[in-house]
């Protein structure tokens, strides 16, 4: 049963000018290795504790001895174990003006014990901070849990696309669902199946789309994908399967369940089949999204909601499936 912690929750008052990032850390630390931490490398436990410092200068000090584990030199790819001390050294960060701090955010919890959370996230919020976004559901979700030792997403949903997404509260469950995602079938491989509405009469024979995908950067900057060709450079096999849930006079809806996870992966698929994700502002029909956001149904968003999750527990084994409903505006386009 889904349960919402923190709803109604005010949120803090981020409109203040935020203070100037320090110039320096002139301080050598020593941190101990706790559990969120064993088994990650150095250089990415680096990274984490030294936000802000260039990935350059972090394997600069690191070649050049100053980080220390237990007192002795250490190469990158060195494996962090519990108890270990790292000895840190000061560090010059860039002079920059630090971003709003996230405020503290719950959502709705589809499933949760101590070593993983699933929720169901809302369409509109991006997982993570990056490429113009200040912070995301997991910036939100450290600020709301400041004692939680480690949160780290298990996997990433587009910011358009609403549905089941999975944080892992220990790095053993972070390292064993992302090798269940990296499988692509048997009984270890992950499930995911995405509720998707999409323009038009889907055909009834068409149920696997096996088309390589590439990713390539536009004339304006942004990070697209389009369909590839066999055997061309940067071409990764994507499979799709389709089932047709439900028709309309103007829709259909599918179940899409993926066996590989490339960027943009379902909505570049049912593109490329002429049947493109109601609302999608990238591969979608534009005019025919604009109508429909002005029109009665006021429906503003991408039709996209990762629906059902299946995999197997980190630490105990059990075979857990989990399902989040279609939104509300979702649900009732599909009435319409």
């Amino acid at each position: 049963m889904k349960r919402i912690i923190g709803a109604g929750q005010a949120l803090p008052d981020t409109t203040q000018t935020p203070p100037a990032a320090p110039a320096a850390v002139r301080e050598v630390r020593r941190v101990t290795v706790d559990e969120g931490s064993a088994g990650q490398r150095l250089d990415n436990f680096l990274l984490r504790e030294l936000k802000g410092v260039p990935k350059t200068h972090v394997y600069r000090v690191i070649r050049a001895g100053e980080v220390r584990v237990n007192k002795g030199r250490a190469q990158a790819d060195t494996r962090l174990e519990i108890g270990d001390e790292v000895r840190i050294p000061p560090v010059r960060l860039p002079e920059r003006q630090v971003q709003p701090e996230a405020p503290a955010r719950e959502f709705p919890v589809i499933f949760e014990d101590e070593h993983l959370l699933v929720i169901d996230k809302p369409a509109g919020v991006a997982v993570h901070g990056g490429s113009g976004v200040s912070y995301g559901v997991i910036e939100a979700l450290r600020r709301a849990r400041p004692t939680a030792k480690f949160l780290e997403l298990v996997h990433r949903l587009d910011k358009e696309t609403s549905g089941l997404l999975m944080i892992a509260k220990k790095r053993s469950a972070l390292v064993h669902l992302q090798d269940q995602l990296r499988e692509r079938q048997g009984p270890k491989a992950m499930g995911k199946t995405y509720a998707a509405l999409v323009w038009g009469d889907w055909p009834a024979k068409l149920k696997v789309i096996d088309v390589p995908l590439v990713k390539f950067v536009g004339s304006d900057g942004e990070r697209w994908v389009r369909p590839g060709k066999d055997g061309e450079e940067d071409a990764k096999r994507s499979i799709s399967l389709v089932k047709v849930v439900q028709r309309t006079p103007q829709f259909s809806l599918l179940d899409v369940t993926i066996k590989t996870g490339r960027t943009h992966q379902i909505r570049v698929h049912l593109q490329q089949a002429g049947h493109a994700i109601v609302g999608d502002p990238k591969y979608g029909d534009f005019e025919r999204n604009r109508d429909l956001a002005r029109g009665p149904a006021k429906f503003d968003r991408m039709f996209l909601h990762a629906r059902r999750l299946q995999f197997t527990h980190p630490a105990t084994g059990a075979q857990i499936a989990l399902e989040a409903p279609l939104p509300p505006e979702c649900e009732k386009l599909t009435r319409s």
